[in-house]
């Protein structure tokens, strides 16, 4: 069976990460976990941390604007989570 809809675009992801795994410490036991896609945080590394604006990170990941506050949204709304929740946050490996 074919998957519906469109076909997803591929995403730029010119710098990957060199860790993975972010872990709470001071948490007994083994708190729960979220994945951060490479997507989700190539958008965050250009909006909050190289400080770009939208027009300019859609244009470097190759993608609309409009795709691009999505995944910026969905990628501050994990991290988040895991911060006030003290959650693990793996990074998706390239595949």
């Amino acid at each position: 069976m074919k998957p519906l809809g469109r076909p997803k675009k591929e995403r730029i992801v010119k710098n990957l990460p060199k860790i993975y795994y972010f872990s709470p410490r001071g948490k007994p036991g083994r708190p729960l976990e979220v994945e951060l896609k490479l997507e989700e945080l190539e958008a965050l590394r250009l909006a909050d941390f190289q400080r770009l604006n939208q027009r300019q990170a859609c244009q470097f990941m190759q993608i609309s604007q409009q795709t691009f506050s999505r995944i910026l949204r969905r990628a501050r709304n994990i991290v988040a989570d895991a911060l006030i929740n003290g959650k693990i946050i793996r990074i998706e490996k390239p595949k």
